[in-house]
């Protein structure tokens, strides 16, 4: 089933967190209450920049893998087309 969700995550620090789930809105409340990752629990708060919904496990898992890949620089990007500030 393709109910897989690829995202970018700000942290309170401005670093960016990649991470996939099936339900994003429950995904980002566990992340801001210390439950998500280790990384962003400390990097508190969190904020959504970019999601990619639809996508087959496989497929997600993928583009989470080339997204880590990236630069910071490119990862910004990515956010700011999203955002159309482009």
């Amino acid at each position: 089933m393709n109910n897989w969700t690829v995202y970018i995550l700000r942290c309170a620090d401005s670093s960016l967190y990649t991470g996939i789930t099936k339900d994003l809105m429950q995904r980002l409340v566990a992340h801001n209450a210390g439950q998500g990752a280790r990384y962003t629990r400390a990097h508190l708060p969190v904020t959504l920049v970019w999601s990619k919904a639809g996508l087959s496990g496989s497929a997600a898992r993928q583009e989470e893998a080339r997204i880590k890949s990236l630069t910071k620089a490119e990862k910004e990007r990515i956010t700011r087309i999203s955002a159309g500030e482009l």
